[in-house]
């Protein structure tokens, strides 16, 4: 069998070979490549999406942050043209002609790479494209002896590898699990975690059926995480807040902590329990058996910074001891 040699390039040459930066639909959260967008049924999803087409067509800001002006191709596959054109009506006084729908498609293995390449070739401005749903297009003649996990992989590969050979993005809007994953959201994505690992930016999408508030939580390969507040008025998600990485630690950071850099400004050490510098503190809002929790998780970002060294140490009591 003649197998084609590895392309394989040494570390020096990648280091000083200068490359294109990667391409971002909207500053800073959707860059070129794979992306899940993930929400529960009937909680505004395709409401955000039309309007992101119709941003990203018209070259206007998403949330405040640039869009990469470009050809959109919308497949809206759940909807007829009298509904996605009333919305429309709801979003838009004027709608912009680089923004092409359709309504039908074929589905993964079956034609739809092939309907997606001719568009683009039809359609060379074309750099975004939403499939909205990915169930929708999956391929359900997939054997079962191949598993889920290859069949969903299969799937979603097939879909970056033409977001990737094009450098376009391509973001696939998708339902969570029923049952929730209390310590990480992005474990909720729907299907096997085939889905997710082929990905290369996931957007999970937590709203209450009842409320106007929404979570907007993104990750990727390319993209830090963050998390955006939304609220739906007049048909539109409109941002309220926007925390990175930084801002999301930062508001995690107990109080205590802040009090404990005052508390010590003055001073060059000081040991004592939990209890006693608590007291010591005057503060009355900490519970006393947090005090070495809170230590242990933040000291390292909030006290060494300003030059003060923590250690604990276990003598029938637990003493804590501060040096700067």
């Amino acid at each position: 069998m003649n197998v084609p040699k590895l392309q394989i390039i040494d570390a020096e040459t990648l280091l000083a070979t200068p490359l294109p930066k990667t391409l971002f639909i909207v500053d800073n959260i959707l860059p070129q490549g794979l992306s899940i967008f993930c929400g529960a049924s009937k909680i505004g999803k395709s409401w955000l999406m039309l309007d992101l087409a119709l941003n990203v067509a018209k070259g206007e800001p998403m949330w405040g942050m640039n869009t990469h002006k470009c050809g959109v191709l919308y497949l809206t596959l759940e909807d007829t043209k009298n509904r996605i054109q009333e919305r429309m009506y709801k979003l838009v006084d004027e709608a912009p002609s680089d923004l092409r729908l359709s309504l039908a498609c074929e589905k993964i293995g079956t034609g739809l790479e092939q309907q997606i390449t001719n568009a683009l070739n039809d359609f060379p401005d074309i750099q975004l494209i939403i499939i909205d749903t990915f169930q929708k297009v999956r391929n359900v003649g997939g054997s079962a002896k191949d598993g889920m996990y290859a069949v969903d992989y299969a799937d979603v590969s097939a879909l970056k590898d033409i977001a990737d050979k094009n450098k376009i993005a391509i973001v696939f809007v998708h339902h969570l699990r029923k049952i929730k994953d209390q310590n990480d959201p992005f474990n909720d994505v729907s299907g096997s975690t085939g889905i997710a690992g082929a990905a290369d930016t996931i957007f999970i999408m937590n709203r209450s059926r009842e409320g106007t508030n929404a979570i907007l939580r993104i990750s990727g390969r390319d993209v830090n995480y963050q998390e955006i507040d939304l609220r739906f008025n007049n048909c539109k998600w409109e941002l309220e807040k926007l925390r990175n990485q930084e801002a999301i630690e930062q508001e995690q950071i107990p109080n205590f902590m802040f009090d404990l850099c005052n508390f010590l400004s003055d001073k060059n050490e000081w040991s004592g329990t939990a209890t006693d510098l608590i007291s010591a503190m005057g503060n009355s809002k900490t519970p006393v058996n947090v005090v070495t929790k809170y230590l242990g998780r933040f000291s390292a970002k909030i006290l060494e910074p300003i030059g003060i060294k923590y250690s604990t140490k276990k003598s029938g009591k637990r003493y804590i001891y501060f040096k700067r």
